[in-house]
């Protein structure tokens, strides 16, 4: 199962580096990868190096890489607070990441910080925020949760519209395209954090899948079986953070992936996590390397950001579980 879905998101890669506004032959895409990464690239055509290696293939890379840990955050949170709705857009972690990520480029505080750290300073505060607002006499009330989030996102997305207004109005239109979700543009050392932390933070989460099991079955049924749940839930919340600050760095707040993902491997594939988690990295890779592909091949040569067409897909399906979820 997991060789098949690799088998599909690297044809999907390869495919996508061929196609956009400029289409190439699969027989050059590959060519061209090949020489990179196995062989001697200086006999290559200039521009077909230039197009797929230099300008299409860290894209797709980086959208691989960035729906890897989109999905893994998702599925982590959903754990975390056993609520179907959770996800890094709508608790308002993608909004707080953003939040300390423009802060940092736009008014230079926290220099050393980074535009990561500034994202991932934004996103812990906005999920230590809004754990404390969903509590209700010390645990997690489902039901605030989502409403906890939302009123953190929006308070975020106040802060970067505040935030916004002392930008150059040059670099503006560049921040609001960046600020819903894109990947043109990435090169190759761009990618360094994100093929770090994503991997190093997936390998973390598989170590602790038998607990996210036992978080399944209840606080009390988790401690029973000798889960250490202050300790398990202080790490997943720190990776979780983590995650999407990398992503939110790399490529700005997209929305529903960590959503979408966990929800459809869990029903294809079942909900123990040492399946889940690396089932739905690589669904949620495939799911925007196709999303990404589909920005550029709608209108082209135009391309659009990504979240128009993730939030095209799960609206719908954050309104079905709704509907599901409804006593």
């Amino acid at each position: 199962m997991l060789l098949a879905l690799a088998g599909l998101l690297l044809a999907a890669m390869v495919v996508s580096v061929g196609l956009g506004t400029v289409t190439l032959p699969l027989d050059r895409t590959v060519a061209v990868v090949a020489a990179h990464l196995f062989g001697d690239p200086a006999g290559l055509p200039p521009l077909d190096e230039q197009i797929i290696w230099r300008l299409r293939a860290p894209r797709v890379v980086l959208a691989g890489l960035v729906g890897a840990a989109l999905a893994l955050a998702g599925a982590v949170l959903q754990a975390l607070v056993r609520n179907p709705l959770a996800e890094p857009y709508l608790l308002g972690i993608s909004s707080g990441s953003s939040l300390g990520a423009i802060g940092v480029q736009a008014t230079g505080l926290g220099v050393g910080l980074g535009v990561t750290g500034g994202a991932f300073v934004g996103a812990l505060a906005a999920t230590l925020a809004v754990f404390l607002l969903a509590q209700r006499s010390g645990q997690l009330a489902d039901t605030r949760l989502v409403l906890a989030g939302v009123a953190v996102g929006y308070l975020a997305m106040a802060g970067t519209s505040l935030v916004q207004l002392s930008v150059d109005p040059n670099s503006l239109r560049g921040i609001l395209f960046w600020l819903m979700g894109r990947v043109a543009g990435a090169q190759w050392p761009d990618l360094a954090g994100p093929a770090v932390i994503a991997p190093a933070c997936a390998a973390l989460l598989l170590a602790r899948a038998r607990g996210l099991n036992a978080l399944a079955l209840g606080d009390d049924n988790a401690a029973a079986l000798g889960v250490d749940l202050r300790s398990l839930r202080a790490t997943l919340l720190v990776v979780s953070s983590l995650l999407t600050a990398t992503c939110v760095a790399a490529a700005g707040a997209i929305g529903f992936v960590g959503l979408l993902v966990p929800h459809a491997a869990r029903m294809l594939f079942g909900a123990d996590h040492r399946r889940l988690l690396p089932v739905s990295a690589l669904l949620g890779a495939l799911l925007l390397v196709l999303v990404d592909l589909a920005t550029r091949m709608v209108d082209r040569p135009n391309e659009y950001p990504i979240t128009v067409f993730t939030a095209a897909l799960g609206s719908p399906f954050f309104l079905w579980l709704l509907r599901r979820e409804r006593p």
